[in-house]
């Protein structure tokens, strides 16, 4: 393993401090790259375009205050760990409010119940917090090893930052507050392992002994910084893996209930546009001409198919959404922007 050398050092010091004037090129490109970014994302999650939404990945430059994390705890910097710091939470409250707003202007009537942008953002798994630790690695060593800097924009794909923070502002707007916090902890998810595999990367190569060669302050590094960016994954591991048993359940129960679903639809000619379970409560989309299936009937269906203990959400065309509670074979009717 090549150690980084005074060169690469500056390069990476460089690279990833941004300069604290607020005028300056690395400063006015991160905010304008970064809205930019928010708005093809929410763009992109509203229009459920995946190509939209990968392209938001690829211009969003958040991935360059944490890495700068990462680095400024290796160097021990602590003036540099609270500005990236800053500037990760800055950004990230920047593309929620983005979002929100997109949200208020445009936000259908299902709530985003049968979006596929959203609903893959909102059950963070262990093997989510896998991936982004790979990744995380992969970002790192591009910029260690300058031969390998071409792997940055499928870094930018890999590691999802901004759509999950846009996703947090357009269910805020819906008032889908649990599914927000969990697009937001995928979010957190993805900056907790690049922090800690960056900093991995950054002192298995050296870097410290580089940035002393080139000029560069270095610090005292404590062994309970290391073990304060352990901590926080291991913290970020604990809802994921809890998310992890809710989603194999709720797998479950939705592939029981479609069936169930179907079968009910087919009295009345309508189609079944979407079959989920969150959270243990069972969503269908549905879509047909009057008159409808009584959604009672639907609730009825899944208490003698052991599904009593679920609670059902039901989006019909039109914006109406009926909300039959578990273990009852009543229903209500209320407005689909408070689901």
């Amino acid at each position: 393993m090549s150690r980084v050398d005074a060169s690469a050092a500056d390069r990476m010091v460089t690279a990833l401090f941004i300069e604290r004037a607020r005028r300056s090129p690395s400063s006015t490109r991160f905010w304008v790259l970064l809205v930019l970014a928010a708005v093809i994302a929410s763009a992109g999650v509203v229009g459920d375009s995946t190509a939209t939404v990968i392209g938001a990945m690829i211009v969003a430059p958040l991935m360059t205050p944490i890495l700068g994390s990462a680095l400024a705890l290796v160097l021990a910097d602590r003036h540099q760990v609270v500005r990236c710091a800053l500037l990760v939470l800055g950004g990230a409250l920047t593309v929620v409010a983005i979002g929100m707003l997109m949200g208020w202007l445009i936000s259908p009537p299902d709530a985003f119940a049968s979006n596929s942008q959203v609903s893959s953002r909102i059950s963070p798994r262990l093997i989510d917090l896998v991936a982004a630790l790979a990744t995380g690695t992969v970002g790192a060593f591009a910029l260690v090893r300058s031969d390998v800097s071409d792997t940055l924009p499928g870094v930018a794909i890999a590691i999802s930052l901004v759509p999950p923070l846009a996703v947090t502002g357009l269910l805020i707007t819906t008032h889908r507050f649990h599914d927000a916090s969990q697009s937001a902890l995928l979010f957190a998810t993805n900056v907790a392992a690049i922090v800690a595999t960056g900093t991995a990367v950054f002192l298995a190569y050296g870097v410290r002994a580089g940035a002393g060669e080139a000029g560069i302050a270095v610090g005292a590094l404590r062994g309970r910084t290391l073990a304060a960016v352990s901590a926080i994954v291991l913290l970020v591991a604990v809802p994921l893996t809890a998310g992890t048993i809710s989603v194999a359940r709720d797998r479950a129960l939705a592939a029981n209930a479609r069936p169930v679903a179907e079968r009910w639809a087919a009295t009345g000619n309508w189609q079944i546009a979407s079959v989920e379970a969150r959270s243990g409560v069972v969503v269908v989309g549905v879509l047909g001409l009057p008159p409808q299936p009584a959604p009672t009937a639907l609730r009825e269906a899944l208490n003698r198919g052991g599904m009593r203990d679920a609670a059902l959400e039901l989006h019909l065309v039109g914006g109406r959404t009926h909300w039959c509670p578990a273990d009852s074979a009543t229903c209500t009717v209320r407005d689909s922007s408070r689901t």
